[in-house]
């Protein structure tokens, strides 16, 4: 997503034959990536309706923006589906906003811009049951053969309402295990050790990514 205080040294990122490696942080948001973070900034002046339409006409060409009945449609759509009070849209961007609705927003966000890649950091952090089901059912909606997802977890308790395709288990920045939704599964019943013994380490901090 090109955070400065990474250097990639070898190899290249490619969207659609573009490397997205060369391109500006916001023009890699216009290419299609999109990135949901931990623990998303709040940005006061600046109200959620504002900010979805804004971002969703700088992915398109211009006098091609989408219209304002259009645009309302729309998103009144998605705070249907996402169980969203309306008068959230008015309100700045995740000030004052609890934990669990700046997950919803960052979801609301995913399904108004509709990216070709989604990078989900740890969205299930902090979410009570409800509203874990209420993300999930989001971005369930989004699945489809032209949407790649990478979600980043600790925990099974997502993948019961998210089933990934792969499974992928990662330390100090490397991939040391992959599989199916069975692999998330046997971790939650067996925890690393396993992997630690196999991989004949004894104490690291092991991440699962789905």
């Amino acid at each position: 997503m090109g955070h400065p205080q990474y250097e990639v040294t070898q190899g290249q990122v490619l969207l659609d034959g573009e490397d997205v490696l060369e391109m500006e942080v916001d023009e890699r948001a216009q290419a299609g990536l999109f990135l949901a973070m931990q623990y998303p900034s709040e940005i006061s002046g600046v109200t959620t309706s504002d900010f979805l339409r804004s971002s969703i006409n700088s992915r398109r060409e211009e006098g091609d923006e989408i219209s304002l009945m259009k645009f309302i449609k729309e998103m009144d759509e998605a705070l249907d589906y996402l169980e969203i009070d309306k008068n959230m849209a008015q309100r700045y961007l995740n000030e004052g906003f609890s934990g669990g609705e700046k997950k919803r927003n960052e979801i609301l966000q995913l399904m108004m811009l509709q990216p070709e890649i989604a990078i989900l950091d740890e969205i299930d952090s902090g979410l009570d049951i409800d509203a874990l089901k209420v993300v999930s059912k989001g971005i369930n909606k989004l699945r489809n053969d032209n949407f790649g997802c990478l979600i980043i977890t600790h925990y099974q308790r997502l993948l019961d309402y998210i089933t990934p395709d792969q499974v992928h288990v990662m330390m100090q920045g490397r991939v040391v295990k992959s599989g199916g939704p069975e692999l998330a599964q046997r971790l939650e019943a067996e925890g690393y050790d396993w992997i630690k013994q196999e991989l004949g380490i004894e104490d690291e901090t092991v991440g699962q990514n789905a």
